[in-house]
């Protein structure tokens, strides 16, 4: 008997062994990681927005979805997106642990604590209130006591209105299925008079919607964030924060920055409102010119466009006190290199900014990613292929990659400077001028993009033009005399890409 019971505990021992070795290698959960590589698919929820996600030509893009989809590349798995209505549908997603990542552009907020993983993506937001023109400029949240304030349905928002008043607080009232660029529009329009918006989202949206103004912040810059389901474990979470280190220190992220974000100063106001003028009365004029020449030479019209409008306004007969002239402003020996003969022809002068253009862009390193290949080309077209080449061996020669416009463009003041331009080989220029260049046509692509589809016809009958804004286009007092808005179709719900 106390064999039997000396072989049962001895075999007893040896089961237990096997089950525990068995149970934690072959029969334990896999991690949340571990499941994604084994489907080699990466599941994540997001809503169309200029600064998450959005397509543009059928290509996927967008900081949010820029950073997921490296983050994807890394982990060697392909990337899956499901558009959501709005943060709502993503939250409820998210919750049932229904996909492993969501992108809603919201900060850390204390609702959120517990339910789901947070992480830092390397963009701040405040909560900025906006308000129609028309109505009293408030100055704090007690000059709002019982107004109506407007935001997006879960959003950053309504805890920062609750925890700072008292009863006199605002009528907080959220908007299901409306987007950003909808919110902004009916403060636009006059019919919300107050709203309450993400700061990174009105940078992005602003320059359409000229009769919001913008009031205050509720708080300072926070993180945004992407959210994990609580239920998963933290083996995604972990692995997305090592990413997130990797491509903050190796610049990436700051890249994508840039690119999102980088040129969103360069309109303002009355700019905003002179070029929408400019779209709707001379651009009929020459759109089909630019739509043609910019397919004959491989490019989207809308970027000539936006370069013809830098350059002239898009007025044929513009003439700088340098000699350069017509509406691509192009000089006497661009025109007889590229065979135009009558610069001030618009036909010709479009031909010819296309052509030239397109040999700019050419000479280029093709080794040079989109959409830094074409800044780089834009900068060249005004500055000079010479300069360009000592701004970027000044980049280069001070740890800087030459190959990244955020690092080159850094550099190009300093060819105004004697210490600077003395050691390079075209010598000086003014450097500051390819910069600000760039940063414009960015933007004008931006609202051109937003405004026409790329294969569009023009329109039959443009309107006549208002004499101040022919007269002087870049006035800077006084109003038009016509109620011209920026408004946009309701139809278009997209942002465009920054280029």
């Amino acid at each position: 008997m106390s064999r039997f019971i000396s072989t049962f505990r001895s075999n007893s021992a040896r089961l237990t062994l096997v089950l525990a070795v068995v149970l934690a290698t072959g029969c334990t959960r896999p991690t949340t990681l571990q499941e994604i590589r084994d489907e080699g698919v990466l599941h994540v929820i997001t809503r169309v927005a200029p600064s998450i996600y959005y397509q543009d030509q059928d290509l996927d893009t967008g900081y949010d979805y820029e950073l997921a989809r490296l983050f994807a590349d890394e982990l060697g798995v392909e990337l899956r997106v499901r558009v959501a209505e709005d943060n709502s549908e993503i939250l409820s997603v998210l919750s049932r642990n229904y996909a492993h990542i969501g992108l809603a552009g919201l900060t850390k907020r204390p609702d959120l604590e517990g339910a789901y993983y947070t992480l830092p993506i390397g963009v701040t937001a405040q909560s900025v209130i906006v308000y129609n023109k028309e109505v009293p400029a408030p100055e704090s949240l007690d000059d709002l006591a019982s107004e109506t304030m407007h935001m997006l349905a879960d959003s950053n928002h309504e805890h920062l209105i609750a925890d700072a008043t008292d009863d006199q607080a605002p009528l907080i009232e959220k908007h299901p299925g409306l987007d950003a660029a909808g919110l902004l529009a009916r403060v636009e329009s006059g019919e919300f008079s107050y709203a309450v918006i993400a700061s990174n989202e009105l940078d992005l949206n602003h320059v359409f919607f000229p009769k919001v103004y913008e009031a205050f912040a509720l708080n300072e810059p926070s993180d945004l964030v992407w959210l994990f389901p609580g239920a998963q474990d933290d083996s995604l979470v972990n692995a997305a924060s090592v990413f997130m280190e990797r491509v903050r220190n190796n610049g990436t992220m700051a890249q994508l920055a840039e690119r999102f974000y980088g040129h969103l100063d360069r309109l303002t106001y009355v700019g905003a409102r002179t070029f929408m003028h400019h779209v709707e009365n001379r651009l009929p004029r020459y759109q089909s010119l630019f739509r043609d020449y910019a397919e004959a030479s491989g490019m989207d019209w809308r970027l000539l466009a936006a370069i013809g409008y830098q350059e002239s306004h898009w007025r044929p007969n513009a003439v700088s006190p340098t000699g350069v002239r017509g509406l691509m402003m192009l000089t006497r020996t661009t025109a007889n290199y590229i065979g135009i003969n009558n610069r001030l022809d618009a036909e010709e002068s479009i031909e010819g900014g296309a052509r030239y253009f397109r040999m700019v862009h050419g000479r280029i390193p093709e080794r040079i990613p989109e959409p830094d290949r074409t800044w780089f080309a834009l900068a060249s077209y005004n500055v000079g292929f010479g300069h360009l080449e000592d701004a970027r061996r000044l980049a280069e020669s001070a740890g800087k990659n030459p190959d990244r416009w955020m690092d080159v463009k850094e550099f190009l003041p300093l060819l105004a400077q004697k210490e600077w331009y003395s050691k390079t080989r075209f010598g000086y220029a003014r450097g500051n001028e390819p910069v600000v260049y760039v940063q414009n046509i960015r933007r004008y692509y931006d609202v051109l993009v937003r405004v026409t589809a790329p294969d569009s016809p023009a329109p039959s009958e443009p309107e006549s033009e208002l004499a101040w804004l022919e007269d002087n286009p870049e006035a800077s007092v006084g109003e038009p005399q016509t109620d011209f808005r920026a408004e946009l179709p309701p139809e278009l719900q997209l942002i465009p890409p920054t280029l």
